[in-house]
């Protein structure tokens, strides 16, 4: 059920009535310096031109020598 147009005007009404207008408008101040501070929040993170990909570490020297030759001669001598 979707409410109408009276009743989003009687809420909205109520919330006037409660807050006033002076409270309404002071949240409404908060609230956009909140979103405008996580904006420049997330410029300040992730440089211009960059990109938010993770880099995997170097490889050690033990994990790019090749590994050691398996004898596959059969060892019972026969």
């Amino acid at each position: 059920m979707q409410p109408g147009i009276w009743q989003i005007l009687i809420i909205a009404l109520v919330v006037l009535v409660l807050f006033g207008r002076g409270r309404i408008s002071e949240m409404m101040g908060d609230f956009g310096k909140g979103i405008s501070s996580f904006k420049k929040g997330l410029s300040e993170t992730q440089e211009p031109g960059t990109s938010a990909r993770i880099e995997p570490p170097a490889a050690s020297p033990q994990q790019t020598e090749a590994p050691a030759p398996v004898d596959k001669s059969d060892s019972t001598g026969a």
